[in-house]
C-alpha cells in the first residue's frame, strides 16, 4: 500500500475550510487552527521532504499553542463593554426595591419584576412590604426589608 503523500497546498485547503468553519461557528477557536494549517503548508513548502507524521505533530502542536496564547491573552485583556450586564438578568436587579407580590412566609416568598415573578428569601414579612435585592442566588433573589 502506497504512503499518503501531502503537499504544501493540502494544508492551505485545510487551513481555508476551517477558516469557513470559523465563520459558520465564531469563537476564535477555528481561527487558530486555520492558521496552524497554514504554517504547517509553510514549512512543507520549504522543507518539501518533511514526514506526514511530523507534519501532523506540527499542526497538533501549532494549534494547541496558538488557541492557548489566545485564551490566556483574552484573560489578560477582557473585551471591554457598555453593558457588562446584559446578559446576567438576575445581576441587573441587585440594590432595586419592589413590592412583595407573595408574602414571605417561612423565609421564601416572591416579587414581581416588570412581566416576570422571581422568588425571594428573606426575613418573614407581609405583601406590599417594600424589599431590595441584595444577592442572587441562581433564580432566588435573596432580599431585606425596607423599613
Amino acid at each position: 500500500m502506497a504512503e499518503l503523500e501531502i503537499v504544501f497546498w493540502n494544508w492551505w485547503v485545510l487551513a481555508l475550510i476551517l477558516l469557513v468553519i470559523e465563520l459558520l461557528a465564531p469563537g476564535f477557536f477555528f481561527l487558530w487552527m486555520a492558521a496552524s494549517g497554514f504554517v504547517t503548508g509553510c514549512l512543507l513548502l520549504l522543507i518539501p521532504a518533511m514526514d506526514i507524521k511530523l507534519q501532523v505533530s506540527i499542526f497538533s502542536v501549532l494549534s494547541v499553542a496558538f488557541i492557548t496564547l489566545w485564551k490566556l491573552y483574552g484573560k489578560k485583556h477582557p473585551i471591554a463593554t457598555d453593558h457588562p450586564l446584559l446578559n446576567k438578568r438576575g445581576q441587573q436587579y441587585i440594590g432595586r426595591v419592589f413590592s412583595l407580590y407573595k408574602p414571605i412566609e417561612n423565609g421564601e416568598g416572591k416579587i414581581k419584576v416588570d412581566d416576570s415573578i422571581w422568588k425571594v428569601h428573606g426575613e418573614d414579612c407581609g405583601i406590599s412590604t417594600k424589599v431590595k435585592v441584595t444577592a442572587v442566588r441562581g433564580t432566588v433573589f435573596d432580599v431585606e426589608r425596607l423599613e
